[in-house]
């Protein structure tokens, strides 16, 4: 009989693990949803706030750079290959960003990495690879 209840006791803790595995994975899938709508939409200001605080602070993002978003329009946000893992509060997605500067109307491809981490006190999900840089080599 204490064996059976060992096993109960086991098997409950090993389904609470899940269930919050499962829940981080679902916060991920609504960060991503968010960041990507954001970065669509031309929410800059908005996207900031889901970049990890460390680096939003220890790199703020300047009028210039707010004033480069202007100048563009995304016009695709793909992502094109990710991994996760779940229980080591880790997780990047390769993304393809379409992007067509509003002067000239020329559009042109950019990749770009995400990377992403859990923090375990704040229960969220942060962006830590910051705003694609949509103007390199220009």
């Amino acid at each position: 009989m204490r064996l059976f209840r060992l096993a109960m006791v086991w098997c409950l803790l090993a389904l609470a693990g899940c269930a919050s595995v499962n829940q981080q994975g679902d916060k991920l899938d609504r960060q991503q949803y968010a960041w990507s709508g954001a970065i669509r939409w031309g929410e800059v200001e908005g996207a900031t706030n889901l970049i990890d605080p460390k680096l939003r602070d220890a790199k703020p993002i300047s009028d210039v750079e707010l004033e480069r978003w202007k100048h563009i329009q995304v016009s695709a946000y793909r992502d094109i290959g990710s991994s996760r893992d779940l229980e080591g509060g880790s997780a990047a997605r390769d993304i393809e960003i379409g992007v067509i500067n509003r002067h000239t109307m020329a559009e042109r491809t950019v990749r770009y990495r995400e990377t992403w981490r859990w923090d375990t006190e704040a229960g969220v999900w942060w962006l830590t690879s910051g705003l694609p840089d949509l103007w390199a080599g220009q």
